[in-house]
């Protein structure tokens, strides 16, 4: 049993008001502890601490913050194990899946402090004599974080790294599905020994992340979650002028061509629309296939489904864990019936894994939907389940078409041999990642990662100007010509 703690100016405090919520295992319903069920006075405590810490952190020199974050890297490794287990456990992704969640995570933070020393502007001449131009940087402030359960390592790590590098301090609001996770992440900032105040997190539901959005001393929101809570911070964060990042849903696709390796192709849409559960948002969820090469496609497909062995995320031989929670299963599985509705033939799966070896836990079995229509809704609308959608097509046309028929462009996929039609399909397909004979899931540190359209909104995350979010630029004229000026100015 965990029972985690809020942490709110370097202190491990319970929720004001005494409130819990239970956090279980989604593979097999045992209780693995619980959080706080923090209400709008926790999350105002965690604002005035990180407002009270945000001078000095702010005046802190970045190559000295950076210092901080490769600490919390050190740290991360050397806890890389056990924050895998809480992963597996909490979230569910069978433990190599978990394991690579924190490498990936290590990797970023690596990345990431040593933006500390390339946080630069620019030096420009001036059109006045005696004037010496440059842009600076300055933090925001106090910046509010709302991270979801998929992915709950990495992705506020992407986010606090760059955050502390550019001299923020933070108040993180994770989801209340992971919490023993965000536990440990604030535990290892607290033994890298940044200051108390810097980073905060407060558990609970919606109560918190709203008083983050609305607090006037919360400068900035970065926020990863649904898009229908997405539209509605943007919204908010739009009335209150203040900056506001979101990555929400996506519909990936991956394009198999006439000519496409089908074999490799179809390894890469097993792995993405099955792998980690279809819990992430780079998962492949839609096949867009030439008809020459569709039937021999979904064949390999099904029988990449059928070998795939779901159970506890920690038993030895098991590749797919379960849904996050029982309300996340039953949306998943309620997409069986849309899709019979729309036409579409069920392959594989289509049920609910009911083997003795699962017990009680959440399995909605990988499951593949075929001859579905471009526009039909299991092709449209995020899932987020072990669900793929086949979409049979007649030509390079049809398949961009096909593609970009929803509202979402995260990351796609092509597969095809002749490189000339890779790359007009690349400047035609509406997402802001595109792999080429790669699986759709997946990304590089040093590089921006983040979509188009619904998909999200403000500056990419990752990459070498992730820290950029959490500041704003300062432009400044230095007049130190000894004479009076007499130049004009317009």
């Amino acid at each position: 049993m965990v029972h985690v703690q809020n942490l709110i100016g370097g202190r491990a405090v319970p929720a004001l008001g005494g409130e819990t919520l239970v956090n279980t295992c989604p593979a097999d319903g045992s209780v693995l502890g619980s959080a706080p069920r923090s209400g709008r006075a926790d999350a105002e405590a965690a604002i005035a601490a990180a407002q009270a810490a945000f001078p000095a952190w702010a005046s802190t020199p970045a190559p000295v913050r950076g210092d901080l974050v490769f600490k919390l890297a050190r740290v991360l490794e050397a806890r890389a194990e056990e924050i895998s287990r809480a992963l597996a456990l909490e979230e569910g992704k069978i433990i190599a899946e978990a394991r690579g969640e924190v490498q990936k995570a290590l990797r970023y933070v690596i990345f990431s402090a040593g933006d500390a020393r390339r946080m630069a502007g620019m030096t420009v001449p001036s059109e006045l004599a005696g004037t010496f131009a440059f842009t600076m940087w300055r933090p925001h402030g106090v910046v509010g974080l709302i991270t979801p359960w998929y992915f709950p390592v990495c992705i506020p790590l992407w986010k606090l790294a760059p955050a502390l590098v550019a001299g923020t301090t933070v108040v993180r609001k994770p989801a209340p599905e992971t919490p023993w996770t965000a536990a440990i992440i604030g535990e290892l900032c607290t033994e890298a020994g940044f200051p108390a105040g810097v980073v905060n997190v407060v558990h609970g539901d919606a109560e918190p992340a709203i008083t983050l959005i609305e607090h006037p001393q919360v400068h900035a929101i970065s926020f990863t979650g649904s898009t229908d809570v997405g539209l509605r911070i943007e919204a908010a964060c739009g009335r209150l002028h203040k900056p506001v990042q979101c990555e929400l849903g996506g519909k990936n696709p991956i394009l198999v061509f006439d000519d496409a390796d089908v074999d490799a192709a179809a390894l890469a849409c097993a792995q993405g629309a099955f792998g980690s559960t279809g819990q992430r948002c780079t998962a492949t969820s839609r096949a867009i296939v030439d008809h020459a090469v569709a039937d021999a496609f979904v064949e390999r497909v099904v029988a990449l489904a059928e070998a795939i062995v779901p159970g506890h995320p920690l038993q030895e031989g098991v590749s797919m864990g379960p849904s996050v929670s029982e309300r996340q299963m039953e949306k998943v599985l309620s997409y069986n019936e849309v899709a019979r509705d729309g036409g579409a033939v069920i392959r594989i799966g289509g049920m609910r894994g009911t083997h003795d070896k699962l017990g009680q836990g959440y399995f909605p079995m990988p499951t593949v939907f075929d001859h579905v229509a471009a526009d039909a809704r299991v092709a449209t609308e995020e899932i987020f389940g072990p669900s793929l959608s086949v979409i049979r097509v007649g030509n390079t046309d049809e398949a961009i078409a096909a593609a970009n028929a929803v509202e979402f462009g995260l990351t796609s996929s092509v597969y095809t041999r002749d490189l000339s039609r890779a790359f007009r399909v690349i400047e035609r397909l509406d997402t802001g990642m595109t792999q080429i004979n790669a699986p759709t899931m997946g990304g590089e540190g040093h590089l921006p990662f983040g979509g188009i359209k619904k998909t999200g909104v403000g500056p990419r995350e990752m990459g070498p100007e992730a820290w950029k979010f959490y500041a704003e630029s300062k432009t400044v004229y230095i007049n130190h010509a000894a004479a009076a000026r007499t130049s004009k100015f317009y």
